[in-house]
């Protein structure tokens, strides 16, 4: 899976990996150069007394060693480069991908962990390319020319490779393999954190409602400690590996030391070339180690990756049409067909044999229990879920059939928890129509009944925005979200239940002021109040999952049994209430 992800997105990169490559070809048989050298001098210049052959090596030396630095730099600079275009095209689409996937497909994955795949997993592949670019080429071209040149100098020392060399590679393979599953279940601690964090910091206000907070800094402590084992155990296990690696290496060296000290005794073998096999064999041996280093990163990037490429191989069950039509004859209507919803593997449908049409100018309403299906029936719409059965149309055409952008900007919708954008009031007011004038603005806060508040601060339209618009209360962000969908001016309003943070009044204010404005598209309310729905020209009741009641108020309240239990139910907590 690693492979194939940096195949394919590697792939627009492929020159300045190859001038990488080259480099770091020429950069290390400069290095490969530089322990002969030093032998001719130690050999030639130092015991012979030869002074202006010292000077003369040495100027080679320095010539060299420039000639390594300037290979380095470009090597590094070229491969970061190479490193992060790849990093920045595998986020984008993952970005895209996830921007793809129905609501389904996000909540199976999560939000936490769609957000950790798409930042650290995809860091961890970035970083194994950085390291690969600036080791991994490296380390065959240097243990390969350093084992040449090794046997070059002394066959009978170069032995001792044949027990160095398999003795490292066994000790880092012990430990990789022991490193593979914890770094998977590394990951998995991080979107555990991150889910918690996420969860905490947007129910912030609830935490302390309920006074909560020992209980939540509880559970935050146990994921973070789940996540601390779990890199101490992984920490262990790498820091093993260094003094492992050390080891093998300071061990080889003295027996390099040992035989060779004898064999310059005997005449055989000159300091130099002692002393140029100790540093061959060093780059050979640390080759092996910069290889070693690799292998403890290649795990935990070929999990990420793994996790990367489960969310880009997941197709979105709602697929955009092959041939789709972009343009609608009579974008202001509406009608279902025997609609039907259900999740993969569910033992029951979330929505059974639902059926009813409306026309420009007619107010739907749904009403029904919590769980009822209401907020699922309106998601078909949109096609953020598709129906599983029966048909959806919108200007007499099944949403399936129809271009994305051709169905959406006709819908103007207020989820049931809405959300606004960092920002201004302005920028989130103008966000499905740009081109809006402050006074189309203006008129819409009056309709939306927010014109009193936003007047009232400093900045007016210019207003911050924070994140989520959390530095509003609930009724003011529901308020701004209706005039949101207001400026865009669609033909088909979708209110999930963007009523409910709103008092008597203000509701009844904002319904009447929605009429004139909404008298050309199709109005579909999902909501609880009876008082929200009353003058609706048609009311679906739904009762898990099923119309069991359709008409008007006046109508329901003869012909459905349900209907007039939430009324008087809501009667009686009014009248409590008073």
């Amino acid at each position: 899976m690693l492979l194939r992800l940096l195949g394919t997105y590697l792939r627009p990169y492929r020159g300045q990996l190859t001038l990488v490559v080259l480099i770091q070809l020429v950069g290390n048989l400069a290095s490969l150069y530089l322990p002969r050298l030093n032998a001719d001098i130690i050999d030639h210049g130092v015991a012979g007394g030869d002074s202006a052959y010292i000077v003369r090596r040495g100027g080679w030396m320095l010539g060299v060693s420039a000639l390594q630095i300037a290979c380095s730099i470009a090597a590094v600079y070229f491969g970061a480069r190479a490193a992060m275009s790849f990093g920045r095209d595998l986020r984008a689409a993952l970005f895209h991908r996830v921007g793809e996937l129905s609501g389904r497909e996000v909540a199976r994955f999560g939000a936490p962990s769609l957000i950790t795949r798409t930042t650290n997993d995809v860091q961890q592949v970035q970083v194994l390319v950085v390291v690969t670019c600036t080791m991994l080429v490296a380390a065959p071209i240097m243990c390969i020319g350093g084992v040449v040149m090794a046997v070059q100098g002394d066959p009978r020392l170069s032995r001792l490779m044949l027990v160095a060399v398999p003795a490292m590679v066994l000790v880092v393979g012990f430990l990789v393999r022991r490193m593979v599953p914890g770094f998977r279940v590394m990951q998995e601690r991080i979107d555990a954190v991150n889910r918690v964090l996420r969860e905490q910091l947007i129910g912030i206000r609830v935490v302390r409602a309920f006074v909560r907070e020992p209980q939540e800094v509880q559970r935050f402590a146990q994921a973070n400690d789940d996540l601390s084992r779990t890199a101490l155990a992984l920490g262990r296990l790498q820091a093993f590996m260094f003094p492992t690696v050390m080891l093998v290496f300071n061990a080889t060296s003295v027996a390099v030391l040992w035989f060779g000290a004898a064999q310059v005794d005997s005449g055989q073998l000159q300091v130099g070339q002692l002393t140029a096999f100790i540093a061959y064999l060093m780059q050979i041996l640390m080759s092996v180690m910069m290889a070693s280093f690799m292998m403890m990163m290649v795990p935990r990037a070929a999990v990420c990756a793994e996790r990367i490429s489960d969310v880009l191989n997941t197709a979105t069950s709602v697929a955009a049409p092959l041939n789709p039509v972009t343009r609608l004859a009579a974008p202001a209507a509406l009608a279902m067909q025997n609609v039907g919803f259900s999740y993969p593997g569910a033992e029951a449908p979330v929505l059974r044999d639902v059926s009813f049409s409306a026309q420009a100018g007619q107010t739907v309403a749904i009403l029904g229990s919590t769980g009822a299906g209401k907020s699922t029936l309106l998601s078909l719409i949109p096609r953020l879920i598709d129906a599983t059965r029966g048909t959806v149309e919108v200007g007499g055409v099944d949403v399936r059939a129809l271009a994305f952008d051709a169905l959406r900007s006709h819908i103007g919708w207020v989820p049931q928890r809405p959300y606004l954008f960092t920002g201004t009031v302005a920028s989130n007011l103008r966000y499905g129509n740009p081109a809006a004038t402050d006074d189309e603005l203006w008129r819409c806060l009056e309709i939306a009944q927010a014109s009193d508040f936003v007047d009232a601060m400093p900045e007016k339209l210019q207003a911050p925005v924070a994140q989520g618009g959390t530095n509003l209360s609930g009724g003011q962000r529901q308020r701004l979200a209706i005039a949101r969908a207001l400026v865009h001016r669609p033909d088909l309003y979708l209110f999930d239940d963007a009523f409910s943070a709103l008092d008597l009044g203000t509701d009844a204010r904002l319904r009447a002021a929605l009429r004139p404005a909404t008298r050309d598209a199709v109005v579909v309310i999902v909501a609880q109040r009876v008082s929200t729905v009353v003058e609706a020209d048609l009311i679906l009741v739904l009762e898990d999952g099923a119309v069991v009641g359709t008409g008007t108020h006046a109508q329901l309240l003869g012909s459905c049994q349900t209907y007039r239990e939430i009324v008087e139910s809501q009667q009686q907590a009014e009248g409590a209430a008073a």
